[in-house]
């Protein structure tokens, strides 16, 4: 019988690429994401299948506490059991700390900070019920490890997620559940052209030279893509990393050193 991982903020992106590595591990896999995001989902499903994995989609607010626990229960129901919880989605906000307003705050911190309090309380819950010893993997990031300008709140939202990892990965190992966090450097993704764009306002230099600049930086000299980081949880959510907990894995080509 396979094992269920669920994986939020799957539709697309890195979320995809999770649940296309999972179901090449063995995995059914429940594709949690906002509910208008499910006829992007259809091509993370495809590849599921392909795999030879059973795929649902489950609209999911990954900041609504209730939400969270209906999903983990569907998953379980659906797909027959519930080993895996991928912590996966999440947003970014780029402006200068003087800058970030109440709102701005309001927003980024119940999708990247709440949601993995309420991920880790519902998975760790059906965890206990189906007696199954299992793996949490949250969304961290190489802002986790440093600050970055103009990244303010991101860096403090995955600052949490790192310190919470680490707490609820004392609270858990008792029940013999583990939980740890992938920490991606440099995606060629639309946030880092934002981030281009924001900082080329504040330093004057040309647009693209800030993320050439970035990419410089790089030991492995590219910038990584949606399956470094997959190949990563992939890991972590495997019998191979039975023994490893608390731990925040930088998957960034070589730019921080923990």
């Amino acid at each position: 019988m396979s094992k269920v991982a669920l994986i939020t903020g799957a539709a697309q992106g890195i979320g995809r690429a999770i649940a296309t590595k999972l179901a090449e591990d063995g995995f059914d896999i429940a594709i949690a994401d906002l509910p208008f995001q499910e006829e992007v989902a259809a091509e993370t499903i495809a590849a599921v299948e392909a795999a030879g994995h059973r795929a649902i989609f489950i609209g999911l607010n990954v900041a609504d506490k209730a939400n969270f626990d209906a999903a983990v229960d569907e998953a379980a129901e659906k797909l027959g059991g519930f080993d895996v919880l991928v912590n996966n989605a999440g947003i970014a906000q780029v402006k200068p700390v003087l800058e970030v307003t109440q709102e701005d705050l309001e927003k980024i911190y119940p999708i990247n900070v709440y949601s993995v309090f309420y991920g880790i309380q519902a998975a760790a819950r059906k965890f206990d019920e189906l007696g199954v010893k299992g793996k949490i993997v949250n969304a961290a990031s190489i802002a986790a490890i440093q600050g970055f300008p103009i990244l303010g709140t991101y860096s403090t939202t995955k600052f949490a997620v790192r310190g919470l990892t680490q707490v609820a990965a004392q609270e858990l190992a008792p029940k013999g559940h583990t939980v740890n966090a992938y920490a991606p450097g440099i995606v060629g993704t639309g946030m880092w052209e934002l981030i281009d764009e924001e900082l080329s306002k504040i330093n004057g230099k040309p647009k693209g030279q800030n993320f050439k600049e970035q990419i410089s930086g790089i030991a492995l000299g590219r910038t990584s893509e949606p399956r470094d980081v997959a190949g990563v949880v992939s890991f972590l959510a495997s019998e191979n990393s039975d023994y490893v907990t608390g731990q925040v894995i930088l998957v960034d080509g070589g730019m921080l050193y923990n």
